[in-house]
């Protein structure tokens, strides 16, 4: 057995505690470096390029400022692109976006949802992410999943569900009456959304032989337009029983079977739960509504693009209007649950 002599000792000691000391050194600089990193990335403004539906309708504000509330609290900044109801200006918008450089995400509220789908793919090959709110990006109008491959966030309601939802409304609007004449108030008719929700409209009241759509019109989201849409259909039914269209359809609505004098006689059925809405289903000029969340749309779209570019990391597909109380359908047996809920004018 060979003797370490007590100074030999001492110089290893010395050693191993030099490599430990140094060992530490490194891992502190490395852990630093990581911290640094990360600092670095949450400090980073993130660029979004937002292309809105349509930046005037009174749907779609709420929404884009609750966007930018959830930009400026995820150090993002926005750039609003204006679809005005367009599907070949907003295509145009998506392509410019991706091709700038600009951008580290895009966020899509779709004119048309299918019509988007290859210039998402196309901004998501190019390393952009990518977020969908509102309408569906896709053709399946039946679920909340996201159908393109790579999308960072999916923020929408289902429009099948919410066409059954006013169809079912409208059904309990007709009461007793046989035949129930129901006046249906499109919003944009070749729309691909109001397409969807005028299949789940007809094979809900399909089973019911009594209801019929007797009478059709157009609002393109605003009252003047309901106001006319609604006035045409009293002229040539004057014995119609439900006018339903969107909120701002239905306010126009309100207005034509006021001055006819049949206010008592038609039931109002609209979509959207603005406080509008929700208010003079309270005071029983409308008959109900089916609730949306467009401010929440926003929010948490912006939130969870902003999430996925700092993180890498994708969340699933969310329906807002899932989990509503009552299904989110509202009449005057429930609508003061609704009316702290409404997140926009109506």
């Amino acid at each position: 057995m060979k003797l370490i002599s007590a100074a030999a000792r001492r110089r290893r000691v010395a050693g191993v505690s030099g490599t430990l000391v140094l060992a530490c050194a490194i891992a502190a600089i490395v852990a630093a470096g990581a911290s640094g990193g990360a600092d670095k990335q949450a400090a980073k403004t993130v660029r979004i390029a937002y292309l809105s539906f349509a930046v005037a309708n009174s749907y779609d504000a709420p929404m884009l400022a609750a966007a930018q509330a959830a930009a400026a609290a995820g150090n993002a900044q926005l750039t609003v692109m204006d679809g005005n109801l367009d599907p070949a200006a907003q295509t145009k918008q998506l392509q410019d976006a991706t091709a700038s450089g600009k951008y580290d995400g895009i966020i899509v509220q779709p004119v048309f949802g299918a019509s988007l789908v290859t210039g998402v793919q196309a901004a998501i090959a190019k390393g952009i992410a990518v977020g969908n709110i509102d309408q569906i990006l896709g053709t399946d109008y039946t679920t909340s999943n996201p159908q393109v491959q790579g999308l960072s966030a999916n923020v929408v309601f289902v429009a099948s569900t919410l066409g059954k939802k006013i169809a079912d409304l409208a059904i309990k609007a007709c009461g007793s009456a046989n035949p129930c004449k129901i006046g249906y108030i499109f919003s944009v008719k070749a729309a691909a959304l109001d397409l969807e929700l005028r299949k789940a409209f007809d094979a809900e009241i399909a089973s019911n032989p009594a209801i019929k759509v007797v009478a059709e019109g157009e609002s393109f989201y605003t009252s003047a337009a309901g106001l006319k849409a609604a006035q045409d259909m009293l002229t040539a039914h004057p014995d119609i029983n439900v006018i339903m269209g969107a909120d701002q359809a239905i306010t126009g609505a309100l207005q034509a079977v006021t001055s006819a004098g049949v206010k008592d006689k038609v039931a109002l059925v609209g979509y959207g739960g603005g406080a509008v809405a929700l208010q003079g289903i309270a005071s029983g000029d409308r008959y109900g509504t089916v609730m949306q969340a467009p401010a929440t749309e926003g929010r948490v779209g912006v939130t969870n693009l902003i999430q996925a570019i700092r993180t890498g990391k994708a969340t699933d597909g969310i329906d807002v209007l899932a989990n509503l109380p009552d299904g989110g359908v509202v009449t005057k047996d429930n609508v003061q649950t609704f009316l702290p809920l409404a997140e926009w004018p109506g």
